[in-house]
């Protein structure tokens, strides 16, 4: 273990990704880098940050804006069930379908193939 994990303190792009909200961690310090993470709601550009238990994360994640609170640090990047222990999710419970699966378009029985013109007022109504 390094010192900033013994002295209570991660750096944030390493936490974001053993919590398993990026695929890389390459991912997670692009984010942070680009300004998309708040930390106590104060933006961060820095992968180095540190963060803590008790600290309130503020990210997008594809569609979603997540709030999260840090209630461990871990040690490592483990299966999604470790993971989970890592944080507590503020986000309010959502209705409908989910924000990252988009609505399917319905179209009548036997109506054939859509023209452009359909699939691009389809398209728009989904993004």
């Amino acid at each position: 273990m390094s010192g900033t994990e013994e002295s209570g303190r991660l750096r944030i792009d390493k936490w974001l990704w053993y919590a398993r909200f990026f695929k890389s961690r390459t991912l997670a310090t692009e984010a942070v880098s680009s300004g998309k993470v708040r930390v106590n709601r104060q933006p961060v550009r820095k992968p180095g940050h540190s963060v803590q238990p008790g600290d309130v994360l503020t990210f997008q994640q594809g569609r979603l804006v997540r709030v999260i609170e840090v209630v461990a640090l871990g040690a490592r990047r483990g299966p999604a069930s470790e993971a989970q222990g890592l944080y507590r999710d503020l986000d309010p419970p959502r209705r409908g379908p989910p924000a990252h699966e988009p609505a399917a378009a319905v179209r009548p029985r036997g109506s054939g193939r859509p023209t452009k013109k359909q699939r691009r007022a389809t398209d728009a109504l989904q993004h």
